[in-house]
């Protein structure tokens, strides 16, 4: 493959979702020089709808909060879960851990595009529908091979490091051979939007997304995450297993397992169906490092768990916030441990949001939520880490999560 021209850059950011917005953003306050390539052309659809408090620290970081505020989302304070009659409800402003205690609930068309605009207002170069077809690192300095999807010219932009939020495009994962299966179980997601018509009396709050448990299939779940234009995002989350003998029509399939749910009919019994089902599956995802000589991975390019806890944003912009102050003293001149200072430390807030998830899906953390008794202290060092605060070691459910969700679980499942 040849390349006739080679572009010199300081820091390349391959993708304009909320990673690389934040990362460039950042960079770029900071007086480096920062191109970012995306794909896609802007707006274009993604689900992760449901923002995290912590969300707000980073897009307060990068100076974007003001425009975020006065684009009239959906204000979200917490997360309600329901399971048959039994209703519990988090609010984010009563936590552990000092933060943001009020988000938003967003249509990431609109969100994505806000970020990459406010970066672009900031003097961040975006390059729209330009892809990534091949990374070198073998040299002294990174260089990428780009195919404008306009016309197919090809160039190469050579710089001093990369960083990719991509998301799941993945894409120094895939050139660079860094991808490893999830040990995670092969789930699916169906989702579409609806207009919602929920009733005033129906006991839905909207500044809350509502995650419901099948009645009879505690490892199927579901998102209703409102908007403020009376519209709903809605899934379903399922190991692939429960969707056999319900049929491939996907509108029919989820709607099937929302009309074995009474409490979520109850909400949605009005509702008009009107966009198709799509289905999302197999998207856990995992690699081998998140760094090398010259390149960092950021958020879902590097590691995606699960929907259940709307994780995915938060976990993109606190790396891309870590990445970006890391390679602001590294172009100083510092030396940068990367393993040490970026590696380790996200990973302990990521396994922090495992350790939860994979409790969610056994039971252990379910009994925990739908508890009626617990104590007010304990449900706000939980609510922190459902408002995305896990990399706050102060918080025990954060620094021992795996023994101290175990023993919380026996406790609950305890008779009264």
């Amino acid at each position: 493959m040849k390349f006739p021209e080679v572009e010199q850059r300081q820091v390349v950011v391959i993708g304009a979702g909320p990673s690389g917005a934040i990362a460039a953003a950042l960079l770029k306050r900071q007086g480096h020089d920062v191109l970012v390539l995306e794909r896609q052309r802007f707006p274009r659809f993604s689900i992760g709808e449901s923002l995290l408090s912590h969300c707000l620290d980073f897009v307060e970081e990068a100076g974007m909060l003001d425009a975020v505020r006065a684009a009239g989302f959906q204000t979200k304070h917490g997360a309600a879960f329901a399971w048959g009659e039994r209703y519990s409800e988090f609010d984010f402003r009563d936590k552990f851990t000092a933060g943001q205690g009020s988000t938003f609930q967003v249509l990431r068309a609109d969100f994505d595009k806000l970020l990459a605009d406010q970066a672009a207002l900031q003097g961040v170069e975006i390059r729209y529908e330009e892809e990534i077809v091949s990374a070198d690192f073998s040299g002294d300095c990174p260089r990428l091979g780009v195919r404008r999807l306009a016309d197919g010219h090809e160039y190469q932009v050579e710089c001093t490091f990369v960083l990719d939020g991509s998301g799941y495009g993945r894409v120094l994962p895939r050139l660079l051979d860094l991808d490893q299966p999830s040990d995670f179980p092969v789930r699916q997601a169906l989702f579409t939007h609806v207009e919602d018509r929920i009733a005033a009396d129906a006991g839905f709050d909207r500044e809350k997304i509502l995650v419901t448990t099948h009645p009879t299939l505690r490892d199927v779940w579901f998102w209703t995450i409102p908007f403020s234009n009376g519209r709903c995002s809605l899934g379903v989350v399922a190991d692939a297993q429960r969707y056999a003998g319900r049929g491939s029509d996907l509108d029919a399939c989820l709607q099937q397992f929302v009309a074995e749910t009474p409490s979520l009919s109850r909400v949605l019994g009005n509702a008009l169906w009107d966009t198709p089902v799509r289905a999302l599956g197999g998207y856990a995802a995992n690699v081998k490092r998140l760094h090398g000589p010259g390149f960092a991975l950021l958020g879902n390019a590097a590691e995606f768990l699960d929907p259940v806890f709307s994780s995915g944003v938060t976990i993109a912009m606190r790396s891309a916030s870590m990445a970006a102050g890391l390679l602001h003293r590294q172009l100083g001149g510092e030396a940068v441990d990367w393993e040490a200072e970026f590696a380790v430390p996200l990973k302990r807030g990521v396994d922090a949001f495992r350790a939860y998830v994979e409790g969610w899906y056994d039971g252990t953390f379910q009994d925990v939520i739908y508890y009626q008794n617990a104590s007010p202290d304990i449900r706000r060092m939980i609510c922190s880490i459902l408002a995305g605060y896990a990399w706050d070691e102060r918080n025990p459910y954060v620094a021992e999560p795996k023994r101290r969700l175990r023993v919380l679980a026996e406790l609950c499942a305890q008779p009264a």
